[in-house]
Parts: C-alpha cells; sequence; structure tokens
C-alpha cells in the first residue's frame, strides 16, 4: 500500500470516529461553545442551587434535585440572550425512574380519545427535560420518553387557543430518539417566530410558526421532577449536557 492510500484511509478513518471519541466541547466553524466543559461559566447557577447543576467528566449534569427556592430558577439559564440563531446540543437521559402515564399524540397534535371521549394513556418509563427558547417555558423543545419523540413544543401543542397549523407544526413528524442511556444531538434553528429541529440527523420539526414568542431572551436547559418521599417522581430530569456550540443569525 503506497502512501497515498494510507492518506486516504487514515482522513476516512478520523471522520467516522464516534463523537464520543472526537475532542469534546469544541465549536465547529462558525459557531462558538457555551459550554467550556470546565465550568458552567457561561451559566446562571442560583446561589442556593445545592450544587446539584454541576459539570462531571466534561458534560453538564444534573440529578433533578435543585434546591433553589424559586421553581424557574432550578432551572440552568444562560447568562446572554439570543435573537434569532443555530443552536447544537448534545443531551443524553441517563435513566428513568418508574412510569408515567402518557398520551398518544396525533399528527395535528391532539390526543387520542376512547370511545367515550376520554385521552388514552400508557404507563411507560420516563425522564423529563428540556430546552427554553428566548427565555419561556411555552417554548421549550421537550426532551423526554413520550412516543411522540422528543423535540416537540409542548406549550404550544397544547395551546387550544392556537391556530390548528401552529398546533400540527410542532408535532414531531417522526421520532429519532436513540434508547436511555445514549447521546442525542439538536440541531435548532430559530429566525423570526420560525423554528426547524433536526434530532440525530432526522428533520422532526420543519418551519413551525410560534406566534407571540419574544424577539429575544435566554435559553435555560430545564429541571423536572424531583424526590418525592424518598423516591424520584416519574419524569424527573436525570440528564447530561454537552456540545452546546450557537451561531446567531442576522
Amino acid at each position: 500500500m503506497n502512501t497515498r492510500h494510507i492518506l486516504i484511509l487514515l482522513a476516512a478513518s478520523i471522520l467516522t470516529l464516534p463523537a464520543a471519541e472526537q475532542k469534546l466541547n469544541q465549536p465547529p466553524k462558525g459557531f462558538r461553545a457555551l459550554f467550556n466543559g470546565k465550568d458552567l461559566e457561561h451559566w446562571v447557577v442560583d446561589p442556593q442551587d445545592g450544587g446539584h447543576w454541576k459539570v462531571l467528566d466534561g458534560v453538564i449534569d444534573y440529578d433533578a434535585l435543585s434546591e433553589a427556592p424559586d421553581r424557574n430558577n432550578k432551572n440552568l439559564w444562560s447568562r446572554d440572550e439570543f435573537g434569532d440563531f443555530e443552536l447544537l446540543i448534545d443531551w443524553r437521559i441517563k435513566r428513568t425512574t418508574g412510569l408515567y402515564p402518557m398520551p398518544i399524540v396525533l399528527p395535528d397534535g391532539s390526543d387520542k380519545l376512547d370511545e367515550n371521549g376520554k385521552v388514552i394513556t400508557i404507563p411507560t418509563p420516563n425522564a423529563d427535560s428540556g430546552i427554553y427558547l428566548r427565555g419561556e417555558g411555552k417554548s421549550q423543545v421537550n426532551i423526554w420518553c413520550w412516543p411522540i419523540g422528543s423535540g416537540e413544543v409542548y406549550g404550544y401543542r397544547r395551546d387550544k387557543s392556537m391556530p390548528a397549523e401552529v398546533r400540527a407544526g410542532v408535532t414531531p413528524k417522526l421520532r429519532a430518539d436513540k434508547p436511555v442511556g445514549e447521546w442525542n444531538r439538536f440541531k435548532i434553528r430559530l429566525q423570526g417566530e420560525r423554528l426547524t429541529i433536526e434530532l440525530n440527523g432526522k428533520t422532526v420539526i420543519e418551519n413551525a410558526r410560534l406566534p407571540g414568542i419574544p424577539e429575544k431572551g435566554r435559553f435555560a436547559l430545564q429541571h423536572h421532577g424531583g424526590m418525592k418521599d424518598g423516591e424520584y417522581s416519574a419524569a424527573s430530569s436525570l440528564v447530561q449536557f454537552r456540545n452546546i456550540f450557537i451561531r446567531e443569525l442576522k
């Protein structure tokens, strides 16, 4: 084998390295990092959090147990505000706890009903977190184990005052989540009130409209759940994040 063939094989092997083997928290060209892999410099931790949002082995780790008295401050908030942007972020659910009654969500964003008009639910292992866009819980991009998949915008889908096309638009076209314990990647693009989301390279939300979303705001990594009677509630945020990169759009 000549030198040229060896170089070609070497280059190919580098390009196909699994994400876990690539250098973490180093932004691609045109992006800047919102997490440096060492500390929470770009994030605001409530003084009374108690160390539950922390950096562990190069990732942001959360155990759903923030001691912050204000529920909204249990979330991890970015220091900076952003308007139009493209965001890359890796996340994984560490494990699930208990069973959660999950609805069957139809393509139009409504819940499937039985013959008596009652929402059909299926008890399923779950964890629950997400990413607030422009400072609002309503514009949260969900991370969870629901059959509908991660990436939906629950606050808009469940708002019956919204037009039908809005509620359908924020409902994932497909479920692209990897199994619990494995890393996933969101590519989130928000320009004006239009949102597109890729999950693991597949488009799950495309050009959805978010009427009334603020023009600018901070990100939040969501707290959800916690302990009840000495056990985790069934939809707690047992999650980790890494490789958080932003590119602001003009």
